[in-house]
C-alpha cells in the first residue's frame, strides 16, 4: 500500500509515543497532534478551547496562508485532536467539569484513541484504513476459497 510522508511521519510519532508511555489526551505535548509535532505545545495557539473545531484569529490566519505543520494544515490538526480526545472518553471542548475517563491513561483507553486517529489520518490521504481489521479477514478467507 501507498502512503504519504506525513502519514508515515505520524504513524511512527504516534506507534513510538504509545509503546514508551508518551501518549496523554491531557497534555498539550504528549496528546496525538502534541506528538506528531514534536512534542510542542505551539498548535494550540490556533485554537481558543483544546478539543474545539473552531479555529481562532492565529489560526485562520495561519489556515488562510497555507501554513502546514509537519504536513498537516491547522484545521486538521484541530480534526485529530477532537478525535483523539472523544475516541479517548474525554467531553471537547476540554474543561474541568466535562466528562473524562477515570485513567485516561490506559493503554485501551489510549489505543481507543490511537484507532480514531490513524483513520482519520488514512481518511485524509485517501489511504485505505489500515486499522479496519475486516480487510485482513477478507483477504484470508480470499484466499482460503480461491485454494
Amino acid at each position: 500500500m501507498k502512503t504519504t510522508t506525513r502519514f508515515d511521519a505520524a504513524i511512527h510519532k504516534l506507534y513510538t509515543a504509545f509503546h514508551s508511555n508518551q501518549l496523554n489526551p491531557i497534555c498539550c505535548k504528549q496528546c496525538a497532534v502534541g506528538n506528531i509535532l514534536d512534542n510542542t505545545d505551539s498548535w494550540k495557539h490556533v485554537s481558543d478551547h483544546h478539543g474545539s473545531l473552531n479555529l481562532n484569529y492565529v489560526g485562520q490566519v495561519h489556515q488562510s496562508m497555507g501554513r502546514k505543520f509537519n504536513g498537516y494544515t491547522p484545521i486538521e490538526l484541530l480534526q485529530i485532536e477532537k478525535a483523539f480526545l472523544e475516541a479517548c472518553g474525554l467531553e471537547t471542548p476540554l474543561h474541568h467539569r466535562h466528562k473524562k475517563p477515570s485513567n485516561s491513561t490506559d493503554k485501551n483507553v489510549l489505543f481507543q484513541g490511537l484507532s480514531a486517529v490513524i483513520t482519520l489520518l488514512c481518511k485524509f490521504d485517501n489511504i485505505p484504513n489500515v486499522m479496519d481489521y475486516k480487510r485482513v479477514f477478507k483477504s484470508s478467507e480470499m484466499a482460503i476459497t480461491k485454494k
